[in-house]
């Protein structure tokens, strides 16, 4: 089965690609795979550890995250930045929109006899939010800046795909797999076996990359202000499969990428993660950069000027946006041999 959605000239032109991780989907996708046993070896550690950690009365949420059919609306409907804004958005959601959202979820599928209480019991809705808060802590807030690393090095790729085919090329390679562009039709199997065409008049679609979408395309045709293809980042589409936050909670984010001795010593280990991260990254923003080395803007900017003087690095500039590429200068540094025999 297939969802066939139609693009216009206008669509292709309003299409973009989300400019980072939108924690909304990243919860509510790892809130399903809890309930799954599926993708051992790139989710199993990480599964394993959360439900470990997970005391009974913050597995509450599950019941309205059900690892089939639909997430509650207010619960999955929300443009928060960071996890941490989630939560609080979600705790300020006024009841008439909890009552409507519930209601139109009964209608698809059952829903637990307590939760038709939640838009007037606000002790419960709080217990509700508290669950959500206690999941959140340990499936998502510990790996943020790792997941915001995997989505920082996917539109890296997507920028490239851009710039050497337009939007056209990006449809066609944001995942091979499951999403096949027939112009002017995006083909999506869904896992759902969904068999629809959709018109989308105009709006365009937003592109969002993500970390716990592992294979499976999501589509939301009803987020605002244009409807949402969720893919997982380039990293999940290589060939090899790896475990995916493994190695558990970081606290302070991704180390710097590993690179020779000989450069970490000529330039600092630092700035050579910087050279190194764009050498690989080509086109990746000064925030990009920051999220994929695990240092602060203000730090990678700093560092990237500093190589850009120094002829390693060149930075292109369009309006407030910023694109690093590695000069042949800088390619050749790092291929640099070592001295070790």
């Amino acid at each position: 089965m297939t969802l066939r959605i139609h693009f216009t000239v206008e669509d292709l032109a309003r299409t973009r690609i989300a400019d980072g991780p939108a924690p909304c989907i990243e919860l509510t996708t790892a809130a399903r795979h809890l309930q799954e046993r599926v993708h051992v070896v790139r989710l199993g550690a990480w599964r394993h550890r959360t439900l470990t950690a997970l005391r009974p009365d913050a597995r509450m949420v599950l019941a309205l995250m059900p690892s089939r059919g639909r997430i509650t609306d207010f619960l999955s409907g929300v443009n928060a930045t960071t996890p941490a804004e989630l939560i609080e958005q979600i705790r300020s959601t006024p009841r008439g929109r909890i009552r409507a959202s519930l209601e139109q979820t009964a209608r698809h599928q059952p829903l637990p006899s307590w939760a038709r209480q939640l838009p007037d019991d606000p002790l419960l809705l709080r217990q509700l939010c508290d669950s959500l808060e206690a999941m959140a802590g340990h499936a998502l807030v510990p790996h943020w800046r790792e997941v915001q690393a995997l989505a920082a090095a996917d539109a890296a790729v997507r920028s490239r795909q851009m710039i050497g085919g337009g939007v056209e090329a990006l449809l066609a390679r944001v995942n091979p797999r499951r999403v096949r562009w027939q112009a002017p039709v995006l083909e999506i199997a869904m896992v759902s076996g969904l068999d629809a065409d959709v018109h989308l008049a105009g709006q365009g679609m937003l592109l969002q990359p993500s970390a716990f979408a592992v294979e499976a395309p999501v589509v939301d045709l009803d987020a605002l202000p244009q409807p949402v293809l969720t893919y997982p980042v380039a990293r999940l589409q290589e060939g090899a499969t790896t475990p995916l936050f493994a190695a558990g909670p970081s606290g302070d984010g991704r180390a710097p990428a590993p690179v020779a001795d000989v450069v970490g010593s000529m330039l600092g280990h630092t700035r050579a993660a910087v050279l190194h991260t764009i050498a690989h990254h080509p086109g990746c923003s000064t925030q990009q950069l920051a999220v994929l080395v695990g240092i602060a803007k203000a730090s990678a900017s700093e560092h990237a000027t500093t190589l850009r003087n120094a002829g390693l690095i060149d930075t292109h500039r369009d309006r407030r946006t910023t694109a690093h590429v590695a000069t042949p200068t800088g390619i050749a540094v790092l291929n640099a041999p070592s001295g070790r025999p």
